[in-house]
Parts: structure tokens; C-alpha cells; sequence
């Protein structure tokens, strides 16, 4: 790891002093720039590319001089003010700029490095900065913001704060190390959209552009790559655009300058935000691992890109030697790239890194690889997403998954029995998905796996029934959701949930809500029966429901069989009442009684043959009107996606096609699984949803560049909203409608890689 000269701190040594007296007696007739080169010589003050470090030993020895410690020769000349060249006359103003970042023409990202365009980059910053063209200090990197309407802004990248306290505290780093390696921190220190524009998206569109290309352009100039990125935001700006392109708020500054050697913090306090080019850098600079706790919420699809969403959603985790943390992040982000296929397939031959995740895997039982330090980091991550949401929704579910052919496997459970007495082996996966109140999952909060054992004849405790997964699963919930004031949490739950310990339950976590699909017609405290209370109240609304189709599947020996349905549109009758429930808890002898609302929804006119859609939903939730009513039943219908995400795991990530020899590995594997799932998942729904995102959120630019080409091969525009690129690579797959989540996992890096190959 190259570290950075102290040039300075070196010369100003006693040894330092009298050595470079001693060359400049020896060479009584050299100049000061003749002196500054030997002295680079001789103590080997290089750059990264080898060249001498000529006006940083030059600083050092006139430093030394006006301290008194040497003399140096006279100067030759007198240094005058350094002018910049500029134009002469303003920047003509762009024409024609859309609203939309994919409305502009040509937009392009312009590197500075010969005179006409450092000149059209002085005089963008002169005029239009409030801090100006300068200067800056240090290795420095300037870009043009071009386009066919006009100069549209600029950038510039120099030489990062000689100190912060937040910034050095979060990094971790000690003086010494801050002063030999503060050259891998790089400050963006001007940012230019020209006044006047309002073209949404562009900014963030700008930061992802020129932050894939910096590391690169950087080590080209300079000779090494810079491994973080700072900048400030100063009142009344925000930081929207640096949020939304992934950049990190680690604290605030002072408000000391540079050059404020007084302490006099003159400055606005501003704050600090740092970007991670390099994933691993906390590895490369030995100052391990991140805090466990970060704090500020997180967009939906920050951090999610192509090259580092494996570092944001494992990096850090506890699995107590941080070459495993590691070799975590760097199995998944294999994985990631091709989900359908087994590791050994990912790997590609590279047989270091097959060993490495299988060593991972195979840690012995009592290690601190489990599935709960997997799934922590993104977890932590999980949670921030859900701060900055105003409503998350909890989906709360089970599944099976079969490993019957997996006989090898120890520890497996019987999760079924055929008509035959045949046990089918496994485990149950219960699991809970945050979501927003618009469906995007947020990520995966909890995960249990069981290997079901038949019971004998003693009455099971209520650790071991059934229903306590639920209860664990609230019990969780509950523990995010007093960390989460300003949000409100639900936990949404099928059929199988209603159980009378699950409202009691609640009533000792107020702080988050619960909605339950009954399944028991429940006799209430007032003697009637639930489901006959609700369907005598009037009815307050009508909803509109889209009932999808479904193609009707025979039995085989993982799947249960399936009917066939017509997609058709159905009418539902809304109803909702207060009701009180009378029950008693494991464990308690008097009964007690809960406070619910049950909403109500039945189809008005099915059709023929066809049996009416019903449900009855049962909440802590506030309903006192019809719209009331009706978000909730939504909510219920959001539960859906807990359930499509099981199907990516199974059909997408193929969890139950992995051979381990024991449930312990088993559970390593599909832990890393369950994340992989929850971003395809996320990557399809964002392109439907949010189609106007820019693609560069979620794709790399490689891939970028493939699928472009791919679609300019076949007379289309080159992608440049997330749902166009969602829809080049269902094309590219040869599919025919808007894909899933399975088409997407099977396609997205696969497909994309082998378009590469074949030079489309």
C-alpha cells in the first residue's frame, strides 16, 4: 500500500536538516529548483508515478528558511500571481434542456485536460460559483458537464480537508495513518448545474457518471486510485442528490477553513458526506470493520448498484474473523450476478474463491457464522430504509422447502406426508419482508428455520407450538419499531396467524400495529359470532379488485397442486365494525379481552361457477370511515409479496436445489439467498413502479454499455430509464411480456455477459 510522503515533517528533522545542508554543500552553485530536485533524489520523494515532488520539497525548504534552520540561494525570479485562463466572456447558456435527464441530447461527461476546455471550466466557475474557479490544491481532476444544448455545469476534484473529527472518527483512523494515506481521499470541492435549469435528475445522473469513471481517470493522471470521496453541503441545499447517488452523511464540520490556524471558525458549519469507490477499503487501509450502527435514513435503491450492493448489505457482518466478513461479500456479489446457478458455476473456474465460500459455509456449528450474522448488515440496512418511510408494512410468512433428494443432508425435518405414508425432508422457513405502503420491499428482518419432528403424546409448550413463529415474529417487529418514532409499523399476516395469543401479544407492543386475515368465525365477548356481526352492518364502499390468472398445475413431488383461474375484474363489498374478543393466554388463568376492527370484503356478483372472493381482516389499526377501510384491505393485499419473494427464492435462487451435508450449512447458504432474492425482487417492481428512475441505480455501467448496443443493433434508443433497460434485457431473454422476478434473475448479468461475448 503506497503511502504519501511527509515532505515536510521528513526535511524538518534534525537528520533531515543537516542532510540537506550537506548536499547543498556540495553543490555551492546549484539554484533553489536544481536543490529542490536533489533533495527529491536523495530522499526519494517520488509521486505514484515516479515523477519528483518538486514544489512540495520547494514549500518544505522555504518553510525551513523563514524558520531560521538553513539558508537557501537567492531566488532567480520573483513568483507573480498565477493567472488562470479564461474566456474572456460568458459561457453561452444551453438551449433547449428538458425537465427530464432523458429529455437532453448528447448529454456527456467531458474530461479537462487541454486549455480550451480548462478555459470554459474557469469561466463556469468565476461566474456562476459562489466559491469561485479556486484554487485548489493537491492531485486535482476537472470535468465538463456537455450536451447538444450547451455547457450544462462542471466539476472539479482536488485535494481532500486536512482534518475533520467526523470524517476521521468515522474512518477510524489514527494520525499518523490520516497523514500517510489522506492522499486515497479525494474532495469534491466544486459542483456546477448552471443556474436557471430545472432538469430533474440530472444531478444525480452527473454523480453517477463521473464517480464510476474517477478511479480511473485518477490513477491515468496521477498515478494511483483514490479510494473515498468527500464533499460538503452548506445551507440551505440539502444533499438530495448525493442521498439518491449512494454518498454517506458522516457529521458536520466546525466551520474551520483550511487555512485556519487560529481556531477561529469563521466557516458555516456544513456537512460532511463521503462516497466509497472501493468497496474493500477498509481492508486495504487496516481499519476495520465499519461502526455496527449508522444512523440516517436510506432511499430505496441506495447502495443497490452492480458493484457495491454485496459490500453496503454483508460488509461488517459479526462472523468473528473478518477474512470470512470478507469472503461473505465477495461470495455474494458472485452470486448476485447469476442466482439460478451453483457457486461452483459463478466462479468461473476460479478455484481459490470456490474453496473460500465453502470454507465459509462449512464453519463449524458453534461458530459465530449463523444466519442471524449473515443477515445483520442488511438488517441494519433494512431498518434504515424503513426510517424513511412514513408507513412500512411487515409481512409475516412460512414456507417449506423440500431437500427429499438431499438424503445426505443431516438434521433435515419432516415437513409432509403422502397418501402413501412417505415423509417428504426439509425445513420450514419462517421469515418476515418489510415493505413500504406501496409493495417495494424494503428488505428481510427475520428469518427461522425449523426442522419439524414428529410430537409424542406430551402437550407442546408455547415456545413449541405452531403459533408462537408468529408471536417470535411480532415480538421482533415490535423491537424495530420503538427504535422508528416518525414511522408507522404493521404486521401483516395470513390466515394461519389467527390465533388469539397473537392479539394478546400485541396489546404489550402498542408501538406497532397488526392486521390478521381471519380464518375462525370466533365467538366474541358479547355472545355473537364474528364473521355474522360484520355481514349485518351496512355496507360503507365498494373496492375494485384485479384478479389475476392462473394456469392450472398438476401435483408433482415439490408442488402441491394448483386450479386454473380467469383473470377478471371484481367488484367487493366494504364493511368494517369494532369488535371485542374474549379469550384466554398460555399460560394465564382469567381471561381476557381485546379491542379489534374487522374489515369486510365480499364479491357482489361473481361469476358462474365461481366461488366468491371473501375476507375477513382483523386489526389494531384506527378505521373509522371507508377510505379507512379500504387502506387497510390494501395493505392485506400487499401480504401477496412475501409470497412472491418465497417464489424467487425457490424458482430464482433455486434454494432448494443446494447440496450441503448438514442444516447448519444449509442455513449459511440460504441466508445469503434470502438478500440476492429480496434485490431481484426489488430491481423487477422498481422498473414497474418507478420507471423514470436512471438505470445507472441499479446496473453498472458495463452492462449499461451492453444493452445499449444491443438495442441501437436493432434500430431502438439506447436505455435511458430503468424500466427501457428492464425491457431491453426481457427482449434480449426472447420474452414477450414485462418480466418477473424469475426472468430477471435468470437474465440480468448472465444474459447481459454473454451479449458481450458475442460482440452485440
Amino acid at each position: 500500500m503506497r503511502e504519501q510522503n511527509q515532505i515536510k515533517r521528513t526535511l524538518s528533522e534534525p537528520e533531515g536538516v543537516a542532510r540537506v545542508q550537506a548536499l547543498m554543500r556540495e553543490c555551492p552553485e546549484a539554484h533553489r529548483t536544481g536543490i529542490a530536485d536533489q533533495v527529491c533524489a536523495a530522499f526519494g520523494f517520488v509521486d505514484a508515478r515516479g515523477r519528483f515532488q518538486r514544489a512540495s520539497c520547494l514549500k518544505a525548504l522555504r518553510s525551513l528558511e523563514r524558520a531560521g534552520r538553513l539558508t537557501l540561494p537567492a531566488a532567480r525570479t520573483q513568483p507573480g500571481r498565477r493567472v488562470e485562463r479564461r474566456l474572456g466572456e460568458a459561457v453561452a447558456t444551453p438551449v433547449g434542456v428538458g425537465s427530464q435527464v432523458t429529455e437532453l441530447v448528447d448529454l456527456a461527461l467531458v474530461r479537462v485536460d487541454d486549455a480550451a476546455h480548462r478555459a470554459i471550466w474557469n469561466e463556469l466557475m468565476a461566474r456562476e460559483h459562489p466559491r469561485g474557479m479556486g484554487p485548489l490544491v493537491g492531485a486535482q481532476m476537472r470535468y465538463l458537464i456537455g450536451s447538444a444544448h450547451g455547457w450544462l455545469g462542471a466539476l472539479g476534484f482536488a485535494a481532500s480537508a486536512l482534518q475533520l473529527a467526523a470524517r476521521d472518527e468515522w474512518i477510524g483512523w489514527d494520525r499518523a495513518l490520516r497523514e500517510a494515506q489522506r492522499h486515497r481521499v479525494v474532495g469534491l470541492n466544486r459542483f456546477l448545474l448552471r443556474p436557471g435549469m430545472a432538469c430533474r435528475n440530472l444531478a444525480s445522473w452527473v454523480l453517477g457518471r463521473v464517480l464510476r469513471r474517477l478511479g480511473n481517470d485518477f490513477e491515468a493522471l496521477h498515478g494511483y486510485r483514490p479510494w473515498l470521496v468527500e464533499t460538503f453541503i452548506e445551507p440551505p441545499h440539502s444533499g438530495v442528490s448525493l442521498r439518491a447517488s449512494n454518498w454517506r452523511h458522516v457529521g458536520d464540520t466546525c466551520g474551520r477553513g483550511r487555512q485556519d490556524r487560529s481556531h477561529a471558525a469563521a466557516e458555516t458549519r456544513k456537512a460532511i458526506y463521503l462516497y466509497e469507490l472501493e468497496p474493500d477499503w477498509r481492508m486495504r487501509l487496516g481499519v476495520g470493520p465499519a461502526p455496527a450502527r449508522r444512523d440516517g435514513p436510506l432511499a430505496l435503491a441506495e447502495g443497490l448498484d452492480a458493484a457495491h450492493w454485496a459490500e453496503h448489505e454483508f460488509g461488517g457482518a459479526p462472523l468473528g474473523d473478518k477474512r470470512l466478513t470478507k469472503r461473505l461479500v465477495d461470495s455474494a456479489q458472485r452470486q448476485g450476478e447469476d442466482p439460478m446457478r451453483a457457486f461452483t458455476a459463478v466462479a468461473r473456474d476460479d478455484w481459490p474463491a470456490v474453496k473460500g465460500y465453502y470454507r465459509l459455509i462449512d464453519q463449524p456449528p458453534e461458530s459465530e457464522v449463523t444466519p442471524e450474522h449473515i443477515l445483520a448488515p442488511h438488517r441494519e440496512r433494512t431498518q434504515r430504509r424503513m426510517q424513511a418511510q412514513a408507513t412500512v408494512l411487515c409481512l409475516q410468512d412460512g414456507t417449506d422447502l423440500n431437500f427429499t433428494t438431499h438424503p445426505q443432508t443431516r438434521g433435515l425435518g419432516v415437513i409432509g406426508t403422502n397418501q402413501t405414508g412417505a415423509q417428504s425432508l426439509g425445513l420450514h422457513l419462517h421469515s418476515t419482508l418489510a415493505v413500504n405502503a406501496d409493495g417495494l420491499p424494503l428488505g428481510v428482518l427475520h428469518a427461522q428455520f425449523e426442522a419439524p419432528q414428529p410430537r409424542g403424546d406430551e402437550a407442546p409448550t408455547q415456545e413449541e407450538k405452531k403459533s408462537f413463529r408468529w408471536i417470535a415474529g411480532l415480538r421482533d417487529t415490535a423491537a424495530l419499531a420503538a427504535t422508528l418514532p416518525d414511522t408507522q409499523v404493521i404486521s401483516v399476516a395470513d390466515r394461519e396467524a389467527d390465533a388469539f395469543d397473537l392479539y394478546a401479544e400485541q396489546q404489550q407492543h402498542p408501538q406497532v400495529g397488526l392486521l390478521v386475515r381471519a380464518k375462525h368465525n370466533r365467538r366474541l365477548a358479547n355472545g355473537q359470532r364474528l364473521f355474522d356481526t360484520v355481514r349485518d352492518t351496512a355496507i360503507c364502499g365498494q373496492v375494485v379488485l384485479e384478479v389475476e390468472g392462473q394456469s392450472l398445475r398438476t401435483k408433482t413431488s415439490k408442488r402441491p397442486a394448483r386450479l386454473g383461474r380467469t383473470a377478471r375484474t371484481a367488484e367487493l363489498a366494504l364493511r368494517y365494525c369494532p369488535v371485542t374478543l374474549r379469550g384466554t393466554t398460555a399460560g394465564a388463568d382469567q381471561p381476557i379481552t381485546v379491542e379489534l376492527t374487522v374489515v369486510h370484503a365480499v364479491e357482489l356478483d361473481p361469476p358462474t361457477g365461481v366461488e366468491p372472493i371473501e375476507w375477513f381482516v382483523l386489526t389494531t389499526v384506527a378505521v373509522s370511515s371507508a377510505e379507512q377501510a379500504a387502506e387497510v384491505l390494501r395493505w392485506y393485499r400487499l401480504r401477496w409479496r412475501i409470497e412472491d419473494w418465497h417464489r424467487v427464492l425457490k424458482s430464482g435462487c433455486k434454494i432448494d436445489e443446494l447440496g450441503h451435508h448438514s442444516t447448519e450449512r444449509l442455513e449459511r447458504a440460504i441466508a445469503i439467498r434470502l438478500v440476492i432474492a429480496w434485490r431481484v425482487m426489488l430491481m423487477t417492481l422498481l422498473g414497474r413502479e418507478a420507471p423514470e428512475l436512471p438505470p445507472d441505480l441499479l446496473f453498472s455501467d458495463i452492462e449499461l454499455r451492453v444493452l445499449g448496443d444491443y438495442a441501437q443493433s436493432r434500430r431502438r434508443e439506447r436505455p435511458t430509464r430503468l424500466a427501457d433497460t428492464v425491457r431491453e434485457i426481457v427482449i434480449l431473454e426472447c420474452y414477450r411480456s414485462p418480466p418477473g422476478s424469475i426472468t430477471f434473475a435468470n437474465s440480468k448479468t448472465n444474459r447481459t455477459a454473454t451479449a458481450l461475448h458475442c460482440g452485440c
